[in-house]
């Protein structure tokens, strides 16, 4: 599996030929695997704005409606795994076209059901389902377009993410208070299957796909060899932490904003989303930056404005809380894109299992963000989840400083 590797060193079977900006199917590739993504982010993050009306239409805790998020999180890394496996062996366009077939039918189940488990039930399988995408776009890509142009397209592929989770939270919350949210997600579902259908005829074939040869012990093997890597666990351990007080902050926003003395409704609540827009901005400047100041420099920056911007949020004022917000979402996508970039360089060897390793740990910041911070929120309300997801990031990234130093001053 080589998922974020392929964004620096491409893939295994990567040879110089390949399609380029003058062929048409460089173009179809490119943005059928954007829009794909688009759907994808959007369907996994289409839940966020809904968890306020499910904690009163089911009469359940906040964080039993938060589990909404969590288990599709822990279902994508399920899926991230053994999709990405599959896709090494059996071709990546099939999984591509699976994956959003398989996203897309829990869309039009969803709506029917008056029990949350079911919705549970459902949103746990799509998380798989969603998998399939981001295992095996960025291999696809590597593979087919011409070593020069992979940057190019890996870069309009990755703010294609960033496209689809704003697009997921805003349309949910908008239609479902103008509608209900069982409207938003048939909507989602509708994109889907038509996204699809297109795709069917869009995508090249590949023409440069090369079965792995390796055994699933081989990749079992690449993964235990980086766990036992204290700086690689390092970085790991950050994509969670970053992604958690993320997830955290955003997941809770509506519950604190449809309280006295916003009592905001659903619909403009989801405008709040559109702070997204500062992420697809984020990344690529944090690559210039970083190739300017040093990875690391900027990456403490990232995290500072990350910090920064979710104490904004503690303050009344609903304007500084929308500052805060524009502040976070340009701090969170500097300092991921930055951490994810350092893996393949504190990886010495077997760097595509190391880049999943670092998916998976993202991922798992996503689902300890939305579930895993609920006690703290309902027992000390916005201000101690604010306090808690404000200090960690600072903290954690001042131990991996201090780790670096050491190491550069041979201390033991």
């Amino acid at each position: 599996m080589n998922l974020l590797n392929c964004l620096t060193t491409g893939c295994g079977n990567m040879q110089q030929e390949g399609y380029t900006p003058k062929d048409i199917q460089f173009w179809k590739i490119v943005f059928g695997l954007g829009m794909a993504s688009v759907f994808i982010f959007a369907a996994m993050y289409s839940m966020q704005p809904l968890l306020p009306l499910f904690t009163k239409q089911f009469g359940i805790s906040v964080s039993y409606a938060s589990t909404a998020m969590s288990i599709t999180t822990i279902g994508l890394i399920v899926g991230l795994v053994v999709l990405g496996f599959f896709s090494d062996r059996n071709g990546r366009r099939l999984y591509i076209q699976l994956s959003l077939i398989g996203s897309v039918i829990p869309f039009f189940i969803i709506p029917l059901t008056d029990s949350f488990f079911v919705i549970i039930l459902f949103r746990s399988l799509q998380g798989f389902a969603l998998a399939g995408v981001p295992a095996a776009a960025l291999a696809y890509m590597s593979e087919e377009i011409h070593v020069r142009y992979i940057s190019i397209a890996t870069a309009t592929y990755i703010s294609f993410n960033s496209l689809g989770g704003m697009i997921g939270r805003f349309l949910t919350g908008f239609v479902a208070e103008q509608y209900t949210w069982q409207t938003s997600l048939y909507i989602l579902a509708i994109f889907g299957a038509v996204l699809w259908g297109i795709l069917l005829f869009v995508l090249p074939k590949s023409k440069k796909f090369v079965p792995s040869a390796n055994g699933m012990k081989k990749d079992i093997e690449g993964f235990m060899f980086h766990l036992k890597n204290p700086s690689l666990l390092l970085v790991f351990g950050l994509g969670v932490v970053l992604q958690l007080a993320f997830t955290g902050v955003w997941t809770f926003l509506p519950f604190h904003l449809m309280e006295p003395p916003y009592s905001l409704s659903l619909d403009t609540i989801s405008y709040m989303y559109l702070a997204y827009g500062f992420g697809v901005v984020g990344a690529p400047l944090a690559g210039w930056l970083a190739g300017k100041y040093g990875l690391r420099n900027v990456r403490l920056v990232g995290v500072i404005l990350l910090s920064t911007g979710i104490a904004m949020t503690l303050f009344a004022p609903l304007e500084l809380i929308v500052i805060g917000l524009c502040i976070i979402c340009l701090g969170f996508f500097t300092a991921h894109s930055l951490t994810a970039a350092s893996v393949s360089k504190e990886a010495t060897h077997h760097k595509g299992s190391a880049s999943s390793l670092y998916l998976v740990s993202y991922y798992i910041g996503v689902a300890m963000g939305s579930t895993l911070l609920s006690p703290l929120f309902e027992a000390g309300g916005w201000s101690v989840l604010i306090a808690f997801t404000a200090i960690l990031p600072v903290v954690y990234v001042s131990i991996i400083r201090f780790n670096k130093r050491k190491k550069a001053h041979g201390v033991r």
